[in-house]
């Protein structure tokens, strides 16, 4: 290993020891339960957003046995406003897995963290990092473009021979102590200083033989994503009342929302489908404005129709619906828009 590549981590823990953020809640103490929820809600969501869900949910759910213990709703309704719903329904499968299939200790091997719903190779090794202190390199959003950039890797991290090239860059940096320091010090210099947009480079430790510095490539490195035209999709969304309460359903556990209560969500003729799923015959509907929702892949335009239910004209398919007063409501685990519109009608 050349110079260079010797000093990495040194370096970067050094400036972690003035300027890292140590102050983060499940740093203390750094528990794998602790540690692994942090990450999870980490996942595609930046730590300031995620504290406040993080101390409510510990909060609720203290253990790993009582997560596991929880029924699905409680988890989801802690979730709710946290976005990428999958996260919540694989976190709890994993919590009940390793109270059955571990005795409600969290695993310290390598292949029983990645083989929880919801861990892959890097989240199962900043667990074992931070938890446990073992030797695990990490490649998530922060690592990878400080990765790129200080090495001058080209091309996007999501094609498999870039990300390969990554990854092992990643475990030639490895120190051979303070792996959890380490760990939290490599996604902070990415998320306060090597940042996306107007990176620091003055602050930064590695800036003495960063590539992309040195070569004037802040812009291009890591490389985009490809692009592609964002699809446009457009739904009715059915505020249906009996004059007390209102109508909610719970979505289907796959696709968007999954396992979440919500209001009637429908593409096309909505009267038709209104009578098959809840056999309801609406009133006059009276149209609210429409919001906009975007999704990781495609943004919905969900237009509000308000109406009182009439008559009934068969049985219901749908079995998992209910009618609910606007406090009850709200106290279900609901995609964000829908308790958004819902708190509008106080």
């Amino acid at each position: 290993m050349n110079r260079q590549k010797a000093s990495f981590a040194p370096r970067l823990l050094r400036w972690f020891d003035q300027h890292g953020r140590h102050d983060l809640p499940w740093q203390h103490p750094r528990t794998a339960y602790r540690v692994w929820l942090a990450e999870i809600m980490l996942q595609q969501t930046q730590v300031g957003t995620v504290i406040p869900y993080y101390r409510r949910f510990l909060k609720k759910f203290p253990s790993l046995r009582a997560l596991a213990a929880a029924s699905p709703d409680a988890v989801l309704a802690q979730w709710s406003g946290l976005g990428y719903y999958a996260r919540a329904r694989n976190l709890h499968r994993a919590a009940q897995l390793v109270a059955i299939q571990h005795g409600g200790r969290f695993p310290r091997d390598f292949e029983g963290v990645a083989a929880l719903p919801g861990v892959g190779r890097s989240t199962a090794g900043a667990i074992l990092a931070q938890a446990f202190g073992q030797r695990h390199a990490i490649l998530d959003g922060n690592v990878r473009r400080v990765l790129a950039r200080h090495a001058g890797i080209a091309g996007w991290p999501g094609e498999l021979k870039v990300a390969a090239e990554l990854w092992t860059i990643a475990e030639q940096h490895l120190p051979r102590n303070r792996l959890a320091d380490y760990t939290q010090a490599l996604m902070d210099l990415g998320a306060t200083v090597c940042t996306a947009r107007k990176p620091q480079c003055p602050s930064c430790p590695m800036k003495a033989d960063c590539v992309a510095l040195r070569d004037g490539r802040l812009a291009e490195l890591p490389g985009a994503k490809p692009r592609r035209a964002r699809p446009q999709r457009r739904a009715n969304i059915l505020l249906i009342s009996d004059g007390r309460r209102w109508l909610l359903e719970r979505r289907p556990p796959a696709g968007i929302w999954g396992g979440l209560w919500c209001l009637p969500v429908i593409e096309g003729r909505w009267q038709a489908e209104l009578a098959k799923r809840h056999g309801l015959k609406p009133g006059l509907a009276r149209r609210l404005p429409t919001i906009r929702h975007s999704f990781s892949h495609f943004d919905l335009d969900l237009r509000p129709l308000m109406m009182t239910a009439v008559a009934a004209t068969k049985a219901a398919e749908i079995q998992e619906a209910a009618w609910l007063t606007l406090s009850e409501a709200l106290k279900r685990g609901l995609p964000a828009p829908v308790r958004t519109l819902l708190q509008t009608l106080k």
